[in-house]
């Protein structure tokens, strides 16, 4: 404790950096945890309802759904039964958009965690060396005494363990935050397979009834 206390009061100027990317690192992953928290859905018994509004052909009961759902998810599923009431044939195009929008919203933020997990161990190694230096200076003028070594070389090596461990929680949180995008990513997947099976299975029925037709 005394240490760290020395460290703190001799080298506050280095260590505010590193406290800085500490209390972004806290907020943006408290700020993501609660967004994707809150977003989070049964993706398994949502496909299956709409699935089956789909097979009866209610686009708004799909609709209705998807407001239900609420949500990101329920967000592109309706967009999704939006664009399919409008244009059939630009669907997939269009819900890329649509899925790529909501994606840029699932990783709002990301990229400060992926920079603090990048900078943090340099600006703790950069405290090192600078209480280092300053260490030797102290023994140039004062003489060897190895207390003095030891209380330096303690204080620098505190700035290195505080930077490395705001790196480790924010790399650990950017790469978890990640695989929940990722899990986003593959339910936009799913719905635009269902819609798509849905705009096909349409067209076969077009052109088993035009070919009825014909043979009348």
């Amino acid at each position: 404790m005394e240490l760290l206390l020395h460290s703190i009061q001799l080298d506050w100027p280095v260590l505010l950096p590193i406290f800085i990317c500490s209390l972004l690192t806290l907020t943006v992953a408290i700020d993501r945890a609660m967004f994707y928290n809150a977003n989070k859905r049964n993706v398994i018994e949502f496909i299956q309802r709409l699935k089956n509004e789909l097979g009866r052909n209610n686009l708004m009961g799909a609709q209705n759904l998807a407001i239900q759902c609420g949500g990101i998810i329920g967000e592109v599923t309706e967009e999704a039964v939006r664009i399919l009431s409008e244009q059939k044939k630009g669907f997939s195009r269009s819900f890329d958009i649509a899925s790529a929008l909501a994606t840029r919203k699932l990783e709002h933020r990301l990229t400060i965690l992926g920079t603090i997990g990048g900078v943090a161990p340099f600006l703790g190694l950069f405290g090192t060396v600078v209480r280092i230096l300053y260490t030797f200076q102290d023994l140039a003028s004062q003489g060897n005494q190895s207390a003095a070594v030891a209380m330096g070389i303690g204080s620098a090596l505190i700035a290195t363990a505080f930077g490395l461990g705001v790196a480790i929680v924010a790399v650990v949180c950017y790469n978890s935050f990640q695989s929940i995008v990722k899990r986003f990513e593959d339910d936009f997947q799913l719905i635009k397979l269902l819609f798509l099976s849905f705009v096909d299975s349409e067209e076969e029925v077009k052109v088993k009834s035009g070919s009825s037709t014909v043979a009348l």
